[in-house]
């Protein structure tokens, strides 16, 4: 078949796509196709393995879906229904999931700040949540990879965690990042412009630069800004790896043997829901921190009464969001946020523990530059106004400028994904539903956060400040550990209970930083991509990951 993907008015993408037939397995069916399963289906297609990846949602259209309008964005989302409870629900939506070919990295702002050495070792270091199965050095070479792939721009010396650079010049940085660039050099703190973003400065292969657009969130209408769209998932196609769209899966069933023999799913073909089953020799799913364990709790057998993989009974919990308060400012000139990549500017200086705090971990600031819409549910949500008194408020939309906290919440074994008794999608798939509360280290760091952001604002020159709690990036409910006990996957992302299953996605984190987690989810699929062609090399797939034999390294 022939795809047709538009991404500008000069690049068309042209590309001929393998398709395998249901009936006979494939090496790898991987499930989602986003920071996680984009890399891994390049990868694993480079390797020579057979690959098929399923994608709920369909291509992305630049001139139908990447458009200057909020309220015309919503393809880019996974609006399907979720519950949500617990003392501080989430909101889900277009800030935390994405739907279609590339998954939330379509319409990310594209920050991609590596994780710290410290996030790696968090209970040795701080007593609190636990340490990682593998450090940083074992990730590090890895970063470096995705950071040239992606590409990632950004200072040639990033001065917080383990020393490094960035292989493409730090973007310039829009009237809103130089306000939170001027807060803090008034009062001392660290700062840097332009990245580390995955936004290129110059022109990379066919894809153009950055035109300063502003309207990154909705998608890159120019395919400036890299997404697994435009980065990998056309050199996937290239390497023989179908992209299979519209295709919802609800179970991965068993083989006699106890291992999994594919994955079962919907695909829409207009009105008609056809009922399909690609067989597999292994399955990845990455389908990001609600749909996995969703999935994985819905593939219920008599060798996982709870849901597959679940032994530990870890499936779904150590639910993680990463705190992300907004805070604004109204400056006497015109700013116009909304000029320039609203991924700028950003200061890692409170990203450590600090003993003098009250809290342990941190958070990092970072500019946001809301869209006016989501501006005015900011406004509406910290003062409650409507009609003519939001309007008024809105006529200093060009004078605001915003910052965005980005704290670490930590892990915590109440904060759930499960799967609700009687609500079903449009499928017929019974929906998750999630439980969240905030603990009170949590909620001492936010505080700390926003007044900091506060700060920073006033010493740039802003009259007046606000402030609302939001959240970010969803992570954690499939963790990675040392142990069948103490975690779901092991430290290549395999599935302890099933050898020849492997989750690979923000949910296998153990522990989350204040660093967004695009990148470091590319990263870990690499890693694992590695792994695989190493283990199957070895006739090792078949392996739990607890037997001798098993490939380790």
């Amino acid at each position: 078949m022939k795809l047709d993907v538009r991404l500008s008015p000069n690049w068309l993408l042209d590309l001929e796509m393998r398709e395998y037939r249901t009936t006979d397995p494939v090496d790898f069916c991987i499930i989602g196709t986003g920071a996680g399963g984009g890399v891994l289906a390049q990868r694993l297609a480079r390797f020579g393995f057979s690959v098929v990846a399923l994608e709920a949602g369909d291509w992305h259209d630049s001139e139908r879906d990447m458009v200057s309008d909020e309220a015309g964005s919503g393809r880019l989302y996974w609006n399907d229904l979720r519950v949500t409870g617990g003392t501080d629900p989430l909101e889900f939506g277009a800030n935390n999931s994405g739907r279609g070919v590339g998954g939330g990295t379509v319409h990310y702002a594209a920050f991609c700040p590596r994780l710290h050495p410290s996030d790696f070792r968090v209970r040795t270091l701080d007593g609190v949540a636990v340490d990682w199965p593998m450090s940083y050095e074992d990730v590090e070479p890895y970063y470096e990879a995705m950071e040239r792939e992606y590409p990632v721009s950004g200072p040639a010396h990033f001065p917080w965690g383990a020393p490094h650079g960035y292989p493409y010049a730090p973007l310039e940085a829009g009237t809103a990042g130089q306000m939170l660039i001027k807060g803090c050099q008034a009062l001392g703190i660290p700062v840097v412009a332009g990245g580390p973003v995955a936004i290129p400065s110059g022109r990379v292969g066919k894809r153009p630069h950055c035109i300063q657009r502003g309207f990154c969130l909705l998608g890159c209408k120019v395919g400036a800004k890299s997404s697994m769209l435009v980065s990998h998932i056309p050199d996937a196609i290239a390497q023989g790896a179908e992209i299979r769209t519209g295709c919802m899966a609800f179970e991965i069933p068993l083989d006699p043997t106890g291992q999994v023999s594919g994955v079962r799913y919907y695909r829409t073909d207009g009105d008609q829901r056809i009922e399909a089953e690609q067989r597999a020799r292994v399955v990845i799913v990455a389908g990001y921190a609600i749909e996995t364990p969703r999935l994985l709790l819905n593939s219920t057998s008599s060798a996982f009464p709870d849901g597959l993989a679940n032994s530990s009974g870890l499936v779904g919990r150590n639910l993680m969001a990463q705190a992300g308060p907004v805070v604004w400012g109204r400056f006497p000139d015109l700013i116009r946020q909304y000029k320039s990549p609203p991924a700028c500017a950003l200061t890692e200086a409170f990203y450590e523990t600090d003993p003098s705090n009250d809290f342990v971990r941190g958070y990092a600031l970072q500019t946001v530059s809301p869209l006016p819409i989501a501006m005015a549910h900011l406004i509406t949500e910290e003062a409650g106004g409507f009609g003519d008194e939001l309007l008024r408020a809105m006529q200093d939309y060009n004078h605001i400028a915003a910052i965005g906290v980005l704290g670490e919440i930590l892990p915590d074994e109440r904060n759930t994904v499960t799967i609700h008794p009687t609500e079903r999608d449009e499928l017929g798939i019974p929906v998750p539903s999630m439980h969240f509360s905030l603990s009170e280290n949590d909620r001492r760091m936010m505080v700390a956060g926003t007044g900091r952001a506060r700060a920073v604002l006033t010493a740039a020159g802003a009259t007046d400040t606000h402030a609302v709690t939001r959240y970010a990036h969803l992570v954690g409910t499939a963790r990675m550990g040392f142990t069948p006990t103490d975690s779901v996957v092991d430290r290549w992302c395999r599935s302890w209970d099933v050898p020849n299953l492997l989750v690979c996605d923000g949910s296998v984190l153990p522990t989350q930083g204040s660093a967004n987690p695009a990148l470091t989810i590319s990263a870990l699929a690499a890693r694992t991509a590695d792994w695989l062609r190493r283990a199957a090399a070895a006739g090792a797939l078949a392996r739990r990951p607890s037997d001798p034999h098993a490939v380790e390294a």
